[in-house]
């Protein structure tokens, strides 16, 4: 339970930064593929997302968007359940923001983030709907030219439902351009060391986690215990690319191999049932962005 608790701390404060990478991501088309080499089992994730930015005076924004996952679990191993019952899953976000600036340096941010995480087999419910959100502050020094070594600091206070924590929690990120061929984030969900071949393309060495969790409009019975969520987490390492065709579009590439997989099924007090197969695996992540 303890270590439970420990990496739903880690998954939340990995969407809260995730949070925060969105308000730069004005699109974004993903696809990302778990292949388990020694298993039957598979698991792929299809990702959209847009934002669109509304200006107001004093460089403050409001931003409005959405973000669709659809998650396909391909259980093929041989499982005392019927598992056609979550052979897919729906993730639905609205994405409610606002920042601005109160000194050239310093800006500050607010974001409401209601989600809808469900097998979608029926009509949505109140067991299907979640609240998170986050509060930030952020120095950001990676434009100032007077600064030595540009940095960005983020530090915030962030709530999820889905975490079974009642109580916010911290977030810290620091990024750091050293010089002109390298630089380093230090945060979750990723943590990275990059390298600049030139400003168009980068090359990366990366750690990072990922995950979910989601309710199941038709519960099932495993084992004499009823289930009504299953949750997913990932812990990966691997290499990156990033090529920027255009100062805005951003193809790119992560492929690495799990050092942690868990696929859970949980009852209603989100306690552990059945543990779907753990083997790790290779990974796979692309897609293309629209960033500002």
């Amino acid at each position: 339970m303890k270590s439970y608790k420990f990496l739903i701390i880690l998954l939340t404060l990995s969407f809260s930064q995730l949070a925060i990478g969105q308000l730069t991501d004005l699109a974004r088309l993903e696809y990302s593929f778990i292949p388990k080499s020694k298993s039957s089992d598979q698991y792929t994730r299809l990702r959209a997302l847009v934002n669109y930015p509304i200006e107001f005076k004093n460089d403050s924004y409001l931003v409005i968007g959405a973000e669709y996952n659809r998650v396909i679990l391909n259980l093929e191993e041989d499982y005392p359940f019927d598992n056609s019952l979550f052979e897919s899953l729906n993730i639905i976000d609205l994405n409610i923001a606002y920042t601005f600036k109160t000194s050239e340096h310093w800006r500050y941010g607010i974001k409401f983030n209601p989600r809808i995480a469900s097998t979608l087999t029926d009509k949505v419910t109140g067991d299907d709907l979640f609240l998170n959100g986050g509060i930030y502050t952020i120095n950001d020094r990676t434009d100032d030219e007077s600064a030595e070594k540009p940095y960005r600091l983020i530090l915030g206070i962030t709530y999820n439902s889905t975490a079974g924590i009642p109580y916010p929690l911290p977030f810290i990120s620091y990024y750091r351009r050293v010089n002109d061929y390298w630089s380093f984030s230090a945060g979750v969900p990723k943590s990275n060391l990059k390298y600049y071949f030139n400003e168009q393309n980068m090359a990366q060495v990366f750690v990072g986690l990922d995950g979910y969790m989601a309710n199941l409009q038709r519960p099932l019975d495993v084992n004499g215990e009823q289930v009504d969520h299953i949750s997913m987490s990932v812990a990966v390492a691997g290499l990156g690319y990033e090529y920027c065709i255009t100062d805005h579009i951003v193809l790119y590439v992560y492929s690495g191999y799990t050092v942690r997989f868990k696929n859970i099924l949980r009852n209603n007090d989100r306690d552990e049932v059945f543990q779907l197969d753990d083997l790790n695996s290779y990974y796979l992540r692309t897609g293309l962005k629209f960033k500002i």
